[in-house]
């Protein structure tokens, strides 16, 4: 992806930022109520989305492409605003936070051991089972203030999932095909794996959210097929007729998320969201 492409993701992701500015915060004031299975599942959660992701920044920063790094700081931005939307939407009801978790521990020691490539690989699975997990809490929960909550941090993780599989795309290019297809079908093992763990650890807030485990983890996969055939899918090509530095158009929508969320969309205002 050409450094203009992202320069389009730097732009949506201070559109949103804009606007969750002037929408403003939940109204937390009002309470919230959550179920204990639910409750140590959210505590589990926020641990993972607080970070300072000093480690990605840095690597997107050696990638010699300032409108990347500027889109990746917008990226880590919003990860930390999940993790204090979570942490308010615990204190709202009566809970605290948790330190961590030996489950997000383990993806954070593995990321920083890797490039970024591989990093943003492993980031991406924990955003696949992010996404259904998000889904789950904003259609399954019962209390109002949650739900708005799951609701904003899963609009969010449906423009992070196409934002990095840009930049996976491009990478993955450098690679020979047997090595792109091999990589994307690991990693979508990958993203069996870590739902089957989550479906696991957190079977107990899923039932209260009416969801199974086997569901959780079946919905996971499918919405993994859309990941890799948007990181497998040949980049962009320049229009002949526009000039250098001009941004090209961006590639057609990608498949749904899953059959009753929003369709991923590339960054530009004709795509955005109300």
């Amino acid at each position: 992806m050409t450094a203009s492409g992202f320069a389009r993701w730097t732009e949506r992701f201070e559109e949103e930022r804009d606007r969750r500015r002037a929408t403003g915060d939940p109204a937390w004031a009002r309470g919230a109520v959550l179920h204990d299975a639910v409750r140590a599942s959210v505590q589990r959660f926020q641990a993972g989305e607080d970070g300072d992701g000093a480690y990605l920044i840095a690597k997107a920063d050696g990638a010699g492409d300032r409108d990347y790094a500027q889109a990746v700081r917008l990226f880590v931005a919003e990860e930390q605003n999940h993790a204090r939307l979570l942490a308010r939407l615990l204190d709202a009801a009566g809970a605290s936070t948790i330190d961590g978790h030996w489950t997000d521990r383990a993806f954070v020691a593995l990321r920083r051991l890797l490039g970024l490539r591989l990093e943003l690989l492993v980031l991406m699975v924990a955003e696949e089972v992010a996404l259904r997990y998000y889904r789950a809490l904003r259609e399954g929960a019962d209390d109002p203030l949650t739900r708005e909550v799951a609701g904003r941090i899963l609009a969010d993780e449906q423009r992070h999932v196409p934002f990095h599989c840009e930049r996976l795309r491009a990478s993955l290019a450098a690679l020979p095909a047997p090595a792109r297809r091999a990589a994307t079908a690991g990693w979508r093992v990958a993203v069996a794996g870590a739902a089957l763990l989550v479906a696991v650890d957190h079977g107990r807030a899923l039932r209260v959210l009416g969801v199974g485990r086997a569901r959780f983890v079946a919905d996971a996969v499918v919405s993994s097929k859309a990941a890799a055939s948007a990181m497998l899918r040949e980049p962009a090509v320049p229009d002949r007729g526009a000039g250098e530095g001009t941004p090209t158009a961006p590639a057609s929508r990608g498949p749904l998320v899953d059959s009753r969320a929003s369709r991923w969309s590339l960054p530009g205002r004709a795509s955005r969201r109300a």
